[in-house]
Order: structure tokens, then sequence, then C-alpha cells
């Protein structure tokens, strides 16, 4: 399993518009195959910064997904909003405390 999270800064005035379109398209994208769960998380101190939190099977789902119209047209808006770059990191569980 890969662990994909996403750090995206808002401009402040587009974070209305970021969770429209989060709200509109969540569901298309946890339903794409192989990803297994989806979360959206906004920061505590600075509500203009989002992270999305996925798993997917694999790397290959995750690049099928990233290939894929859905992917395009999701992030072609989203990037539009950004005040800054966003950060992204792959990873895997290594260990994990219930």
């Amino acid at each position: 399993m890969l662990v994909r999270i996403v750090c995206m800064t808002f401009k402040e005035e587009e974070v209305d518009s970021f969770m429209e379109l989060f709200h509109a398209t969540k569901e298309k994208i946890r339903n794409f195959e192989g990803c297994q769960h989806l979360e959206l998380m906004q920061d505590y101190n600075a509500p203009n910064i989002f992270i999305t939190y996925s798993y997917w099977e694999s790397e290959e789902h995750l690049n099928a997904y990233r290939d894929s119209p859905l992917f395009g047209e999701v992030w072609k808006a989203t990037k539009a909003k950004f005040a800054d770059k966003p950060l992204a990191f792959s990873s895997k569980k290594v260990v994990q405390v219930p």
C-alpha cells in the first residue's frame, strides 16, 4: 500500500471554492480504482492550508489516477487556487500503533 500526502496552501479567497470542488469530486476520487481511503484535513491555525491523505493499492494505481482525465480536471482547477507550491509525499507505513 502507498500512502499519499499532499499539502496545499490556497489563496484565502479561494478556500470556499476549493471546498466546493473537493465536495463535488471526492466520491469520484475515492471510488477510483485502487483508492482505498481519502481524507481532507485543514490546518488548525492556518485555515487556508489543507492536506489530503489517501491510501492506494500500489504506485501503479496512483499513477493511473494521476494520468486520468479526472485528475487532469481536478488538479487544473485546484492549482489555479494555490498561494504557494504544494508539497507531496508518497510513503509506506512502517509502524502503526493502535
